[in-house]
This record gives C-alpha cells, structure tokens and sequence, in this order.
C-alpha cells in the first residue's frame, strides 16, 4: 500500500452537492408520491419513509463509512465484491428473484429487496480501476488488455441483457469504457467496442418485440398516443406544461392518474411540471457540478486507482442522469432509469452514497508517483 500524503481538508463543495441532491430528493419524492401512497397505503408518507429506511439509512451508513476508510482499502476487496454482485445477478433468476414489470430485476433476501444491477455499477467500477492500476500498460495490450476487459464486460450485460436491464448496460458500458480510454486503451480498440456494440444493439433489438416497439415510438411518437407511446406523450406533457416557473410545489396534475412511474423513472417530468423550466434547469447545473468536481478531484490526484474511480463516479452519474432526461424528453427511445439521488429506489440511492464516500475519501489524500 502506497503512503498516504494527507491534504487539509475534504472538498466540501463535492459533498455539499451529494446532500443537497440527496435531500431535494426527498422533498421531491414527497410530492411525487404523497398522492399514490395515500390511494394505495393509505399512507401519503409511505414511500417516503421506504426511502429513508432502505435507502437514505443504509446509504449514509456507507458514505460515512467510505469516506473515512482510506481508499486503497477497496482494491484487495474488489475482485471479492464483483464476483459477490455477479453471483447476486444470477440469484435473480432464482426463486428470490422478484418478479416486476414483466422483468426479473429484484432480488428479496427476507425483507430486504434490492437491485443487483446498482450494485455491480458499484463493485465494478472499483474492480476495473484496480485491475487497470496494476499494470500501467494493460489497457494498451489487445491479448492481456483488452480481451479480459471484454469479455467480463460480455459477462455482465449478457446477464442484465436477459434481466431485459438495457439501461443498466448503456450507462455500465459507459462509464467502464470511459475509465478504460483515459487509462491509455488505443482509440482502435475503442472504435472495436462501439462497431461491436452497435451490431449486437441491431441484432437484440431485431429479435426481440418489445425493443424494437420502443425504437419505433421514439421515431413516432404519435403513432398509438393510448397505447405503446403513451407514456412519452404523457412525460412530455407533464415536461411542457410546467413551462417557466412551474404549477408550483406539490401541483402536479399529471403525477397521479396519467403518468407512469412518477416517482422513479419518470419523476423528472414531475420535477419540471412543479418547478418550471428555470428551476429545472439549476437541478441539471447541479448535476454538471458535482461530475465537474469527480474530474477535479481525479485530476489533482497522483494515484491511478483514485483517478479511475473518480472519473468512473462522474461518468456514471453524467450517463444515468442524461439517459434518464433524455428518455423523458424525447432525445433517445423511452428506457426505465432512476434519477441519481433523486428517483425512489432504496438501492440506488444506498449505492451512489457509498460511491460518493468513496471519492470524498480520495479528496481527502494525494499519492507520490
């Protein structure tokens, strides 16, 4: 283990953005979700405290955890917790799989339910910079470099491919191939990945119906308005009604009777109808802000393994937050993704904290070469 080299403080500015996402969050789930739970629960606070419980709990738990575990503890770990996630992947096709959606996504230990496919975007991350930062050149090498990276990264979205998760693999693939560039992979291989992805991209959507279903009501939208694009006709009317300053806090007229999944992999459409164009757009300057300071604090570092996982922390939450406004606003085919600190999901949540933790405690160090 290399000597750690203290800096004075913690970027604080970096921190401040996680909680203030965090906790915008939950102000904003309370209004999403009031109306469904108190129709449903008979609560309107039930997804709220879920939220709190299994996901802000756990996911403070592991940021105040990871944030004062120096960092360099995770890479002996980090072929342990890939080979755990994967094998939790796996579990989902088993009778603790829960079934949702027409997908098995889920996975119940008990009274603990939570997505196996957060996790990996976690144990992953921390594996590929370990792996990358022990051998400086290996990211250059077809043979020892990229076959290996690869073909685990055949593994993973093979699995989430058939969880039907093809969100969960655009935003993986993202931020993995975006770690494996930076570290020196040749731009060939690079080009390789995207031919081979967008042939396999061709041949899945090809071959399965309801993919392809969503490719063609992202070109025409208008086409079934009460049937297969109802959703982003919906998340677009929810979108434009909001206009400049919004309906105001808690009134949303669409959250409860036209729009699905308002509290997760729509709520961003419930964000913009409530607060308005100009508020909105400060919640995706704050997003900017916090991946601008993972670069920053992966910038200052003199450590590969600490430069990997920050860049990786800023991809993921750069690539899940475009994906996810994106869908809703007609950029790309409508796919089910949470909003990072902000969408109810106990497990994202949870695992963006301890994410976040993470590259607080790299703040904290820098390495001599």
């Amino acid at each position: 283990m290399r000597p750690r080299i203290k800096s004075k403080k913690i970027d604080y500015f970096f921190v401040s953005l996680v909680f203030l996402l965090t906790a915008f969050g939950l102000v904003m789930l309370t209004s999403a979700s009031s109306d469904l739970g108190k129709i449903k629960f008979n609560d309107s606070y039930y997804h709220l405290k879920h939220q709190i419980i299994y996901g802000l709990s756990l996911g403070l738990a592991g940021f105040f955890i990871a944030a004062n575990v120096y960092y360099r503890r995770w890479e002996k770990l980090a072929l342990i917790f890939l080979i755990a996630s994967i094998g939790l992947l796996g579990l989902v096709f088993t009778p603790f799989g829960v079934l949702s959606g027409g997908a098995k996504r889920w996975l119940a230990l008990g009274q603990f339910v939570f997505q196996p496919s957060e996790v990996v975007k976690l144990t992953f991350l921390i594996y590929l910079a370990a792996w990358l930062d022990k051998d400086k050149n290996r990211a250059r090498h077809f043979i020892t470099g990229f076959v290996p990276f690869f073909c685990l990264l055949a593994i993973i979205a093979g699995i989430l491919l058939v969880q039907r998760s093809t969100s969960a693999i655009i935003i993986i693939l993202t931020a993995t191939i975006g770690v494996y560039f930076v570290s020196g992979a040749r731009l060939k291989f690079i080009m390789i990945f995207a031919l081979i992805g967008l042939l396999l991209i061709s041949l899945v959507v090809r071959f399965t119906p309801y993919r392809l279903d969503r490719i063609m009501s992202f070109l025409n939208p208008q086409s079934d308005p009460l049937g297969k694009t109802y959703q982003i006709n919906q998340t677009l009317m929810s979108i434009g009604s909001g206009k400049i300053w919004g309906r105001g806090y808690g009134q949303s007229t669409t959250k409860i009777h036209y729009l699905p999944e308002q509290i997760g992999d729509s709520i961003f459409a419930v964000i913009a109808e409530e607060l308005g164009f100009v508020r909105t757009a400060g919640l995706i300057v704050a997003f900017l802000l916090l991946i601008w300071r993972s670069f920053a604090i992966a910038a200052k570092s003199n450590d590969n393994f600490a430069k990997f996982i920050a860049i990786g922390f800023g991809l993921l939450i750069g690539s899940q937050t475009f994906t996810h406004i994106a869908a809703l606003t007609g950029l790309i085919p409508l796919t089910g993704v949470p909003l990072p600190f902000i969408s109810y999901g106990g497990t994202t949540l949870a695992v963006f904290l301890t994410m976040a933790g993470i590259v607080t405690n790299i703040s904290k160090y820098s390495h001599k070469a």
